[in-house]
């Protein structure tokens, strides 16, 4: 769960602390106060786009961390997949940095992380559920998936989209084999004229390098040869000081020596290496020169001919001798493709049959297991919706099988709502009342937080619309999710899931096991004027019946509003 959360420079928020409890907490607040702000700093926190407009004016750069209790069970796994280590006990800390120029640093346990991996461990221990929230809720594309995770057959849609993929991959061939005939004996001519094409001109590996060294002697050759006679003739060819004789002189001269200086025959034996290393050089070189070319000037013409007739096939079929090969073995693969096609068809399409069979099975289990989850989830959030005091409201998930396959089975999945005796089911998204809205969400999302809920789900403006007994059934199921209460009406106990909400009503406020209030005050600055701040702390007791006598409304806080105040709150105590 979220244990707390610490703010700097968020809109008119500059510092704020706060250590949430367990249980159904509650933020209130006078309107306009900053209670959205929280809201944002957690989406924020959680992968949220980045608007640097929400930095306080004045600072360059906003903060938002939290800290949350060790990760558990399949959400510890879930994390740890995704490559964040957690330490056996230790908390969990995410921490995001947004600047001026629009940019941001996100960071878990300290790591720096990208934003889309603090998104999908965010996604792990938050749901933040608001009116943007419930418009995706009540979206039919995403109806399959909540149907799938209530259904926990994750095993079962993965081994079929496995299938579907390959079935999907060997009906793409099969179509592409079957293309138009007329272009596949236009591509076949063209296939042969090109291999035809690069193998008459029998290209060797290497042969362009060669080629292309040769030619440049053959340009050079005079020159070679005029240099190479130079070399040989300092070396040992010259009649006098060639490197030869000056290493003979030296040696007649420590020979002179010897007999005085022993250590002249180790010279001398250097000096003789020596001699012997200058005439196998001058051999070396003289192999560079004196070449019998009958006619250069012919070779030099074959040689650019065969250059100019690989620059061509390489402009053509590719850079160089190796690619332009390449490209001939592509090409004869291409070839016998389209020579073996109706083979590779029929193997295909009896491959196709067979993926067929077994996409109708896995696709049948699938739907079943659709169908079964459907019925418990419908049941689960009508009986929700009759304690919510919509008893005649009917949900129905529908389940509709489809004739094509598609990656995600062959089942139309859509949330139908019908809020009034003898009208027929339609699609959620044409509910037009908010409080009718606000209620069924609550009732779906209570129904699938007890299957596959976060650790904490926020609920923004869940009270919308609603007033009065309606309001206290909505905060007692809350609280039921929350795992804070087994009330009066008999609803069975909530997971445990920690529960934030924002709301306007005494009726929730007051079943709150935690409760903030946020405030907006002018706060004078050196200079003598003044700035607005927005804080948050956690009220309790006298406090606490001052803030809901306050939110049960009138110009100024009667005792006859304390005493409701008190009443609201002693009744939740008894639940």
């Amino acid at each position: 769960m979220l244990i707390s959360l610490h703010i700097e420079n968020v809109a008119v928020i500059r510092r704020a602390d706060i250590d949430f409890h367990g249980g159904l907490c509650v933020l209130t607040g006078e309107t306009g106060a900053g209670k959205s702000l929280l809201i944002d700093s957690i989406n924020l926190l959680t992968g949220g786009r980045v608007n640097r407009e929400i930095i306080r004016s004045g600072e360059d750069k906003a903060l938002i961390s939290a800290l949350f209790s060790p990760p558990e069970g399949d959400t510890a796994e879930a994390i740890l997949a995704l490559g964040i280590d957690l330490p056996e006990g230790d908390s969990l800390m995410l921490q995001r940095v947004i600047t001026r120029d629009g940019r941001s640093t996100a960071r878990i346990n300290g790591r720096a992380v990208t934003q889309g991996m603090l998104k999908e461990v965010g996604e792990l221990l938050i749901n933040i559920h608001g009116q943007s929230d419930n418009q995706k809720l009540m979206q039919p594309s995403a109806h399959r998936a909540l149907l799938d995770n209530y259904a926990q057959n994750a095993d079962e849609l993965k081994q079929y989209t496995e299938t579907y993929a390959r079935f999907k991959s060997v009906r793409d061939e099969i179509t592409r084999l079957k293309s138009d005939v007329a272009e596949r004996i236009r591509t076949r001519e063209m296939l042969a004229f090109q291999i035809a094409d690069i193998d008459a001109a029998k290209l060797r590996i290497g042969e362009e390098e060669k080629l292309t060294e040769r030619r440049d002697k053959l340009l050079h050759l005079e020159k070679i040869n005029r240099q190479v006679s130079v070399a040989c003739r300092v070396l040992c060819d010259g009649e006098k000081a060639t490197v030869t004789t000056l290493c003979d002189r030296a040696t007649a001269a420590l020979e002179q020596i010897a007999p005085l200086l022993p250590e002249c025959d180790g010279l001398m034996e250097r000096i003789s290496s020596i001699r012997a290393e200058a005439e196998d050089i001058a051999e070396c070189i003289r192999e560079f020169g004196d070449e019998d070319v009958d006619d250069p000037t012919a070779e030099l013409d074959r040689i650019e001919s065969r250059l100019d007739l690989i620059s061509r096939l390489g402009r053509k079929y590719g850079e160089g001798v190796a690619e332009i090969l390449a490209f001939r073995e592509n090409a004869s693969l291409r070839l016998f493709e389209i020579d073996t096609a109706d083979e590779r068809i029929e193997e295909l399409a009896e491959e196709e049959n067979k993926l067929t069979l077994l996409l109708e099975k896995e696709a049948q289990r699938l739907t079943s297991i659709r169908m079964a989850a459907a019925a418990s989830l419908s049941s689960a959030v009508q009986e929700s919706l009759t304690f919510l005091d919509m008893p005649k409201v009917r949900f129905v998930v529908s389940v509709t099988p489809t004739p094509m396959f598609t990656p995600e089975g062959r089942d139309d999945v859509a949330f139908l709502i019908s809020t009034n005796p003898g009208e027929p089911l339609q699609p959620m998204v044409r509910i037009a009342s908010g409080g009718e809205l606000s209620r069924i969400m609550l009732a779906v999302r209570s129904v699938l937080n007890e299957r596959y809920g976060v650790p904490t789900a926020i609920y923004d403006e869940v009270d919308t619309g609603i007033s009065g007994r309606t309001a206290r059934k909505v905060g007692i199921k809350l609280a039921a999710i929350a795992g804070g209460t087994q009330n009066i009406l008999g609803e069975r106990r909530g997971t445990g899931t920690q529960v934030i909400c924002v709301t306007h009503s005494a009726q929730i406020a007051s079943l709150a096991d935690a409760h903030y209030v946020i405030e907006k005050q002018d706060k004078p600055m050196s200079d003598g004027t003044f700035r607005t701040e927005t804080s948050v702390r956690e009220i309790e007791d006298c406090d606490r019946v001052e803030e809901i006598a306050r939110i049960l409304g009138g110009l100024d806080v009667t005792d006859a509003q304390r005493a409701a105040a008190r009443e609201l709150i002693a009744e939740r105590n008894a639940l």
